[in-house]
């Protein structure tokens, strides 16, 4: 249990340390970050903060799809935009076409190795993911059509409010899902545990009807 806090936590301020680094790269951005920024440069507030308020709004979508939030989903809310803040307020803007496109891809890939982290702790979906999954129970929307659907209109209206919609959102979107396919497998709890497990039984020896087997 303590491994997996501990997981869940750096993965969730590692995340919104790649947000921020994406964020300062400067050639685009994911939908939801795209939307925050959009929001940022309307109100004055900072993106980060902006992230925390979106995140708890939509959790409140949640009560009409009757989804159930685990602590993990609050620790997103809480720390995800607060790590990103942090990181624009120690990190300058990132100039040269060359740096940039190394910046976002740096970033990029500490996203998806954060996503594997807190994920894998399975202390429950971050409000957005959660979102997706409730328009599918809820509608009976597949999992695509409520993530392109919801993605599409919160990018459009990001990049309305002045959000920074580029070559960045692009690879994002062609780049995050097979990086995220990769990082998940090596820190998945569930599956640690079943190799614990297996591991624990085949070193126990088992007396069955006066016979020893391994478990």
């Amino acid at each position: 249990m303590i491994l997996r806090v501990a997981q869940l936590l750096v993965g969730l301020v590692l995340f919104g340390a790649g947000c921020g680094i994406m964020v300062r790269a400067g050639i685009g951005l994911d939908p939801w970050t795209v939307f925050a920024q959009g929001l940022s440069i309307q109100t004055g507030v900072g993106i980060g903060w902006i992230a925390n308020i979106v995140g708890f709004l939509v959790l409140l979508l949640w009560i009409p799809l009757r989804q159930r939030p685990g602590p993990g989903t609050i620790a997103n809310i809480l720390l995800v935009g607060t790590s990103m803040q942090a990181t624009l307020a120690v990190m300058p803007d990132v100039h040269g076409f060359v740096w940039q496109l190394l910046t976002f891809v740096g970033g990029m890939v500490l996203v998806a190795l954060a996503s594997g982290l807190y994920i894998g702790s399975r202390f429950g979906a971050g409000p957005r993911d959660g979102l997706m999954t409730g328009l599918n129970s809820r509608f009976g929307w597949p999992i695509w059509a409520a993530r392109l659907g919801v993605e599409a209109a919160v990018l459009l209206a990001g990049w309305l409010l002045g959000g920074t919609v580029g070559l960045g959102t692009v690879l994002f979107a062609a780049g995050i899902g097979p990086l995220v396919h990769r990082t998940l497998p090596l820190f998945d709890s569930r599956r640690r545990g079943t190799t614990n497990t297996a591991r624990a039984g085949e070193a126990t020896p088992v007396t069955t009807g006066g016979e020893v087997s391994a478990a």
